[in-house]
């Protein structure tokens, strides 16, 4: 029996799921091998019911879709957030937790009482419920959602990169930015999987696929303030994707330094 899939969207900018949608030399497998029973940018025949697998996009920023992603998660076997922003909150969570959420609302919004949802800081999906995997970057590659897709529906358990894209950029031989050219690339404490584009470009890595496991914060940033970058612009760069983790990686930095 094909397993049951739904694929939502919360706060974000829709680029993870246009990256399933553009990747049509995919798709007609994709939607053989599986019941896609929700999908609203592919699809307008949705279904609730129960599902195998949720794959989800986008942070989690008002009470309705606090509820939506319980609900979503009460009936499913496996959820997986796909994107920085459902991984890690995203870049609208990078400055999580730093008091003024309140004063940057309302520099957008104004003073306006709004009664159509309660909002609040933009949280990833972890924050609310539990999930089983997770697709990390910004957008996501589209070769590594088919193969978690095809692993999942084939009762196999995916396996993030455990090293840092430092690797991926020694094994395109690539010259290191950050020791030889002196400019603040996060390849050291961000996860591979992304291939190194950036790098293979000249350009230093900006951590869009979230902090690798057991990072060296403290010894990158060590290296920046000796690099003649200032506490601040390393902690905002450290935080413009890694959200709600680089909130706990910061936090003792943020009291030594700034």
């Amino acid at each position: 029996m094909k397993k049951k899939i739904g694929i939502y969207g919360f706060t974000g900018c829709a680029g993870d799921q246009l990256t399933i949608i553009h990747s049509e030399d995919k798709l007609l497998t994709f939607f053989d091998k599986a019941e896609i029973v929700s999908f609203s940018m592919a699809k307008s025949n949705n279904k609730e019911c129960e599902l195998d697998i949720a794959f989800i996009e986008g942070s989690i920023t008002t009470e309705e879709q606090r509820k939506r992603i319980i609900e979503i998660r009460e009936r499913t076997n496996i959820l997986v957030p796909m994107g920085a922003c459902a991984c890690f909150g995203g870049i609208q969570s990078m400055k999580l937790g730093d008091g003024k959420y309140k004063e940057r609302y309302e520099k957008v919004y104004g003073k306006k009482k709004i009664t159509i949802d309660t909002t609040f800081e933009s949280q990833p999906i972890n924050a609310f419920v539990k999930v089983d995997f997770c697709i990390p970057g910004c957008p996501i590659s589209a070769r590594q959602f088919f193969s978690v897709f095809t692993k999942l529906i084939n009762d196999f358990r995916p396996v993030l990169y455990s090293f840092p894209v430092c690797t991926e950029c020694k094994w395109h031989e690539n010259l290191c930015l950050l020791i030889e050219k002196n400019l603040p690339c996060l390849g050291p404490i961000t996860r591979a999987g992304c291939g190194a584009i950036c790098l293979d470009h000249s350009i230093p890595c900006v951590g869009c696929w979230g902090p690798v496991d057991e990072a060296n914060v403290a010894y990158e940033f060590k290296l920046l303030i000796e690099q003649g970058f200032s506490p601040e612009a390393i902690i905002k760069k450290f935080r413009m994707f890694g959200g709600k983790v680089s909130q706990k990686l910061v936090k003792n930095l943020i009291g030594k330094y700034v």
